[in-house]
Formats: structure tokens, C-alpha cells, sequence
């Protein structure tokens, strides 16, 4: 009886957990099953609102969704964080490949008017350090060193304000001013602002807009038809762990985190990456930084190998009302990919850890 009492509880509490999320998850085949776990753990945090997850595994994909008030539609859009960085670093490996540029290019090349600041000891920033976050810029510009001593519920009032009206001569402008204060390409620094400006470089390469080049690179020759540099109409709302309906991202900050994507499409993405047969994701996926054995860094996908030596190459996004996950495993040709709208401090992680128990039921 004294074991039998715990097994009780804690199937109660499954059911109890199971009558609050919704799912269409069928539950009749392994991959249900795998899912089925990995989720209904992540959606336990009492902060969570929806979760869809998407599965690409065997040439087969598979879509499951769960939310605690009514199931979104699987052509809903959400924000995908700073997996745009990945979009970005894809469009630069697409400039790599058609020779407009090397990933070795002096970024001053691109730009307008005198920047020496934008070197160290005579070593200046290279295009992959924009997305590699070896750049040594700021985490965003306008530089706002005591961005992060404010009130957490103040921050992103405070980015959305301050970015919002932002325009690319101002973020120019302000690029002046930066001091680099080591050499570009061997020390890790997060920016955003480097993302940005890869972006307004890319714009002046191609002569069109961060979007347009979204459209013609990815989503259009993908039929990604639900994904987006602009906020769409039918974008899900974000919220934070309090339930408070939260700001999207600004305009300004499309190329560093701003891109929106559903389910559907973003199995798409995976898709793209995940057979590497596509030259510009397949150097995607090539270090720039780091050791692959540990951990290293692509343009922009993180990378590592598991311990049965496959490669592992992921990105996660958190913005300020949603989180996303998204990893591929080329060797397998799969990849799982993890969008919800809700942000906290445990959200990425968590979603990180959902992936990883997909992954390790699917082998």
C-alpha cells in the first residue's frame, strides 16, 4: 500500500494536468507518445499558454499543438527571436555563395562614410563577426549600459521605446561612437546590434529591403507563406510569466530577432537545413568559432556534437512575450522545432530540454 499510494498521486495529477492542456496530439504512434511526454512536462509551469511543436524525422513531418485556453491554428505566426539570426546568417552565406562578398570582408567596405573605430590594433570587424557575436559591439545600439540595472518588468518598455522610432541613419550615426576595446573574432560578446547592422548591409548589397530579402532567398523559394520580417495580422500574442500581454519587437530589430513564423513553415526551415544540400545552409553550419567537438558557433547556429558524435546545430529565441527552439541533426536528417508564446527566464531552456527528450526518443 505504501507504494502504491505515490503511483496513485501521481497519476492523478497526469490526468489533472491533461484535462487543463489541450492537445491534438493522438497519442497512437511512438513519435505521439515521444512528444506527448516532452510537452505536457513543459507546459506544467503554471506560466505557459500554448506550445507548438513540429517534428521532422524519417522524410515524414508531424505537427502537435497544446494550449491551455483553445489551440492555435497551425499557419499562426509567431515571433522566433533571435532564430532570425539564422535567416540573417543565412542571407549572408547566400551573398558568400553567389560572390558578392567573403566572410572575411572588412565590414567598413560596405559602409558609408570614415569608421576607424571599427578596428582594434589594426585588426578590423569581418562580416561573420556580425552574426558570430565577435564583433565586439554593443548589445544594442543606442549604447545603454545601465539598460540591464533597471527593473525587469521596465526593460522591454524601455528597448521597445527606445528602438521603436529608430531609424537606420540614427543607428549609423550612432555606430560612430562605438570603441572597440579588444580585437574582432576571438571573444564572445552578444549583439544584437551586430545582427542589425549585417542586415543593413546586406539591404545595401542587394539593393532591396531586409524583407524583401527574406522573401526572395527563403520564404518564397521554401513556400513558407506564413512567414515574415513585418508583424502580420494574425500573429499570436506574447506574454510574459505574469500573463501580461507584451510588445512585439520593433521594425529596427528584424535582422537580429523580429522575424515571424508558424509551425508549418518553420518545419520548412528545418527541412532546409536539415539534408544540407542547399550550399548556403550547408555553410550555415560550418564554425566560425569554437571547437565542434564542445561547442562552437556558425552563422548564427550554435553547435556541438552528442556523445555518439553527431552533430547537434541549434538556436533558441526569447523575445519579450515568446520563446522558441529550434535544432537539426543533419546525419539524421531531422530536426524539431519548439514555438510558444509565452517568455520567462526558464522558457529557452526548457524548451531546449523538451527537444532533447523528442531527439533522444526518436533514436
Amino acid at each position: 500500500m505504501k507504494q502504491f499510494i505515490p503511483l496513485f498521486f501521481l497519476f492523478l495529477s497526469t490526468v489533472h494536468l491533461q484535462a487543463q492542456v489541450a492537445t491534438d496530439n493522438p497519442c497512437k504512434t511512438k513519435v505521439d507518445s515521444i512528444v506527448q511526454s516532452a510537452l505536457l512536462t513543459f507546459m506544467q509551469d503554471t506560466s505557459r499558454v500554448s506550445a507548438e511543436v513540429g517534428v521532422y524525422s524519417g522524410g515524414q513531418t508531424y505537427i502537435y499543438r497544446y494550449s491551455k485556453t483553445s489551440l492555435p491554428d497551425i499557419h499562426t505566426p509567431y515571433e522566433i527571436g533571435s532564430i532570425s539570426k539564422t535567416f540573417t546568417g543565412y542571407l549572408l552565406a547566400k551573398a558568400v555563395v553567389n560572390k558578392k562578398v567573403k566572410l572575411e570582408d572588412d565590414i567598413r567596405f560596405y559602409l558609408n562614410g570614415d569608421y576607424p573605430n571599427l578596428q582594434y590594433k589594426g585588426r578590423a570587424i569581418q562580416l561573420k563577426h556580425l552574426i558570430t557575436h565577435l564583433s565586439g559591439l554593443p548589445f544594442l545600439l543606442p549604447d545603454n549600459r545601465e539598460l540591464f540595472q533597471q527593473p525587469e518588468d521596465s526593460i522591454p518598455g524601455i528597448i521597445n521605446a527606445q528602438q521603436q522610432d529608430y531609424s537606420t541613419a540614427a543607428f549609423l550615426n550612432d555606430l560612430h561612437q562605438v570603441q572597440l576595446n579588444t580585437v574582432p573574432g576571438y571573444h564572445f560578446k552578444y549583439s544584437n546590434a551586430g545582427a542589425q547592422l549585417l542586415g543593413i548591409i546586406l539591404e545595401r548589397i542587394y539593393g532591396m529591403s531586409y524583407g524583401e530579402l527574406v522573401r526572395k532567398f527563403i520564404t518564397r523559394p521554401r513556400h513558407m507563406k506564413h512567414t515574415t520580417a513585418l508583424l502580420p495580422d494574425n500573429a499570436a500574442k506574447g506574454y510574459n510569466q505574469r500573463g501580461r500581454i507584451m510588445p512585439y519587437n520593433p521594425p529596427m530589430l528584424a535582422a537580429a530577432g523580429g522575424i515571424y513564423s508558424s509551425i508549418d513553415d518553420m518545419l520548412e526551415y528545418i527541412r532546409l537545413h536539415a539534408d544540407e544540400t542547399d550550399p548556403s545552409a550547408k555553410l550555415t553550419h560550418q564554425p566560425a568559432w569554437g571547437d565542434m567537438n564542445n561547442f562552437a558557433i556558425g552563422l548564427n547556429w550554435q553547435m556541438n556534437k552528442t556523445s555518439n558524435g553527431l552533430r547537434r546545430i541549434w538556436q533558441s529565441g526569447g523575445t519579450f512575450g515568446f520563446a522558441s527552439y529550434c535544432v537539426v541533426y543533419p546525419e539524421r536528417n531531422t530536426g524539431i522545432v519548439i514555438l510558444t508564446n509565452e517568455a520567462d527566464r526558464t522558457a529557452q531552456d526548457a524548451l531546449g530540454v523538451a527537444a532533447g527528450k523528442i531527439f533522444e526518443g526518436l533514436e
